[in-house]
């Protein structure tokens, strides 16, 4: 009998070996995405299939020290975005997009709740943020707390910040983007896209109201 040898298969190298684990984990962490927060496509923004997934109760205070909850989000759709004020581009240039926004829907921007909580509690106080603010529009309300507060809200919404080492010393922090559409009754609607034209933004959030 002719044995035949067969060809060894090729060995893959360490970087394709690196290559393929990403690319396994970076599907598995999409998974985890997905299934956590489950969105699918309307005109606008994103919508979820549960709208329970994200939202529920936190207690922080705004810019000027009043305390604001989950329930001070009742009675109009709101816009609700997590940062912090020494981010250098995302924050302001998603802020600036929310005055632009806020600026075309004219007197109806006093129909739509506009938060902006820091991930950040340890430098935002009440006072810096009443300072950083005051670039934008004034309907814009910031929130803090303590770490605990902050970290329950970051619960309540799926978000995310973590601190990020500078060289040199400092941080920076490394947070969710998405801006959440929540309904009058503090529901989640959908994330929310603010980087469009104003005019197309405002008359898609003009349905909410």
């Amino acid at each position: 009998m002719t044995q035949t040898n067969k060809p060894a298969a090729p060995r893959k190298s360490p970087r394709s070996v690196a290559l393929i684990l990403s690319l396994a984990l970076l599907v598995g962490g999409l998974g985890v995405l997905a299934a956590v927060v489950h969105f699918t496509m309307p005109r606008g923004g994103q919508l979820a299939s549960s709208s329970s997934a994200i939202g529920g109760a936190f207690t922080l205070t705004d810019q000027t020290g009043k305390p604001f909850t989950e329930k001070d989000l009742q009675g109009k759709p709101s816009l609700v975005f997590f940062g912090f004020t020494h981010c250098p581009d995302i924050c302001p240039t998603k802020l600036f997009e929310i005055t632009q926004l806020l600026d075309t829907l004219g007197p109806d921007a006093a129909r739509v709740n506009v938060i902006f909580v820091t991930v950040d509690p340890a430098r935002d106080t009440t006072e810096l943020l009443a300072t950083y603010l005051g670039s934008f529009h004034a309907s814009i309300r910031g929130l803090t707390g303590t770490e605990e507060q902050v970290t329950q809200a970051m619960r309540a919404y799926r978000a995310y910040g973590r601190k990020v080492p500078l060289d040199g010393g400092g941080y920076t922090m490394d947070h969710t983007t998405f801006v959440y559409l929540m309904d009058r009754q503090g529901q989640f609607v959908s994330t929310f896209d603010v980087a469009r034209e104003p005019a197309r933004a405002a008359a898609d959030l003009r349905r909410f109201l």
